[in-house]
């Protein structure tokens, strides 16, 4: 299993205080996520981001004298694993955190393990409402629900005129979950979905359900689901004839999706739960975009700039937790953070929240191959 570590050594959060001495040793911090599989471009993109921030601190000095190491371990998109992995990462290689694993299923499956460990969960790139409701002391979350995301993309289509609105969601916890919040949201407007059909997670068979979406002449389709099973289901849709808007949801809001879906990109709406990549006017956004040019990466795409998100909330409660910390340390500090402002970005969290970000938005894919907003 040692095969499965690939060791970054990212970067870590902000400049010494004064009197700090030379960085020495090394905060570990361990990321099991799909680095291959499903939403591996996603995922990629999600650490990329990360790696701009943490990158930028140790450069600066570390945290209180030591530098952040990113320990990445790739679960293949495989829940089982990504509950070994974590265990392995916690108990053998000593993090304090776990941070930024993608998917539902996949954050559901280390809630044992944190609780066992007393380990913070740290930025799950995953809306999932039961990391949200109720509030689990152990997990910070920096991104509004998949239940708001739905709702508020159901919202806009029927604002649009658009009354025939098929739901496709993957047949796991993350598709129950998500599909929650466009039924809240269909009610909300005095409508009923056309009809809702769930595919296999591993193994999609969508030619059934482009016949059912040509014969009931749907308007518009909002996929729930991974980066690869929204691209191959929305190719054999167009295959069948169907011209339905397609929507998705923030976990594709990724450079990577944009290329699955090649020629059928153009005008997908996909939801947002962070500020647009390209708007200079956002504090965070800029920082973001300054330092990535200065490594040589031409453009922020959302998954980047939520991964360097991620690591700015976490690098700040490491600052907070002082010298020395520990999982203990860390958790009272980023539950201390209060109207924390990530660069004209607001977080909290406290005893009984943690929310941390409640920004949504929506995007569509332009012409140029970029979202637009």
């Amino acid at each position: 299993m040692r095969r499965l570590f690939r060791l970054f050594a990212l970067g870590a959060s902000l400049s010494l205080a004064a009197g700090d001495g030379p960085a020495q040793a090394q905060i570990r911090i361990g990321q099991p996520s799909g680095f291959t599989g499903a939403v591996a471009t996603g995922v990629q993109e999600n650490t990329q981001g990360a790696r701009l921030w943490f990158d930028t601190v140790n450069e600066r000095g570390g945290i209180h004298g030591q530098k952040i190491e990113l320990l990445t371990a790739d679960d293949k998109f495989d829940p089982k694993l990504t509950a070994e992995l974590g265990r392995k990462l916690i108990a053998e290689q000593g993090v304090v955190a776990l941070f930024l694993n993608r998917g539902t299923p996949h954050a559901e499956a280390l809630l044992p393990v944190i609780n066992e460990f007393k380990v913070p969960l740290v930025a799950p790139s995953t809306g999932a409402m039961l990391l949200h409701r109720p509030a689990h002391p152990l997990v910070f979350n920096v991104r509004a629900p998949y239940q708001r995301e739905a709702e508020r993309a159901v919202r806009h289509l029927a604002q649009i005129g658009i009354q025939r609105i098929a739901l496709l969601q993957t047949d796991d916890s993350f598709g129950a979950d998500a599909v929650q919040g466009a039924l809240r949201g269909l009610e909300a407007v005095g409508l009923q979905p056309l009809f809702l059909e769930k595919f296999d997670r591993a193994r999609p068979d969508f030619s059934r359900i482009a016949q059912r979406v040509m014969q009931e002449q749907a308007q518009a389709v909002m996929f729930i689901g991974a980066a690869a099973s929204v691209a191959s289901g929305t190719q054999v849709l167009r295959q069948a004839g169907s011209r339905a808007q397609v929507v998705t949801l923030s976990n594709n809001a990724s450079g990577g999706f944009i290329r699955l879906m090649g020629e059928h990109a153009r005008g997908t709406i996909v939801t947002q739960v962070f500020p647009y990549e390209r708007s200079m006017a956002s504090p965070l956004v800029k920082e973001a975009a300054d330092l990535a040019r200065t490594r040589g990466i031409a453009e922020l795409t959302p998954a980047m700039l939520e991964g360097y998100t991620a690591a700015k909330v976490l690098t700040e409660g490491l600052r907070r937790a002082g010298p020395g910390v520990t999982p203990a340390r860390l958790v009272q500090a980023l539950e201390g953070l209060r109207r924390y402002d990530l660069g004209g970005l607001e977080l909290s969290f406290g005893p009984g929240d943690r929310s941390g970000v409640e920004f949504a938005d929506l995007s569509v894919i332009g012409p140029d191959g970029r979202f637009q907003r």
